[in-house]
């Protein structure tokens, strides 16, 4: 493939675009947390509870919970990235697995594979949208200087993101590839990425931490009412 498109230097690849979803707005943050070895079981668990129309969209075919299980058990934290979206009550509802090809020779550019999933609750804000632009962020900053994507043609939808961070989408029967050339990192986008990386953590602990007093509230409830009950009992 000769031509690829470039991805815009100091702009959001997404952001600017005309149409784009509400989420898209770089005023409008989402936390992305970064993914590590003791996140096995949450991945297992999000691609787990996809339908299988959503498994066929994410790996290409209608994936078997074997298969998923497989997958999880072979990713390669220290190699790849991946990085995801949690809700309140500290559900994993959409991930990105930003996959680095291996250099063979110095001369060869280094590029990178783009994957994600999204609850099927969750469609529909842009989350698939906030995971690519993070992808593009974290690729530059490892060196890369292309992100690719291989998705079914059908996937109309991460197709579409594609096209509109300025990737050249080629369609081959029905399959897609999508290339974007991306510009060199810089100190802004070294920064932008160490920003977000600790915003998201902060969130998901202040997350984690409502989460547990909303816990304990319930279980002081349930004593309450579980010792209320005694009283009337032992009154009657």
């Amino acid at each position: 493939m000769s031509i690829i498109a470039t991805a815009p230097e100091r702009s959001s690849p997404l952001a600017s675009s005309p149409g784009g979803a509400p989420e898209a707005s770089r005023f409008n943050w989402v936390p992305i947390r970064s993914m590590s070895e003791r996140h096995r079981k949450r991945i297992s668990s999000h691609l787990l509870g996809l339908e299988e129309s959503d498994r066929y969209l994410r790996f290409g075919y209608p994936a078997t919970d074997a298969q998923i299980e497989r997958y999880v058990a072979s990713l390669n934290f220290e190699r790849d990235e991946l990085f995801g979206i949690f809700n309140r009550r500290l559900q994993l509802i959409a991930l990105a697995h930003l996959a680095y090809a291996p250099v063979v020779r110095p001369e060869d550019a280094a590029m990178a594979e783009f994957g994600v999933s999204v609850a099927g609750h969750a469609r529909g804000r842009g989350y698939g949208a906030r995971l690519f632009e993070r992808a593009v962020l974290q690729a530059r900053n490892r060196g890369c200087d292309r992100l690719f994507i291989h998705a079914l043609s059908e996937n109309v939808a991460m197709l579409k993101i594609a096209r509109r961070a300025g990737a050249l989408v080629q369609r081959d029967g029905s399959e897609s590839e999508a290339w974007l050339k991306l510009p060199p990192d810089s100190l802004a986008s070294q920064m932008g990425q160490l920003v977000e990386r600790h915003a998201a953590e902060l969130n998901y602990q202040l997350k984690r931490h409502a989460h547990r007093v909303g816990d304990l509230l319930d279980t002081v409830t349930e004593v309450k009412a579980h010792v209320s009950g005694t009283r009337r009992i032992a009154s009657q």
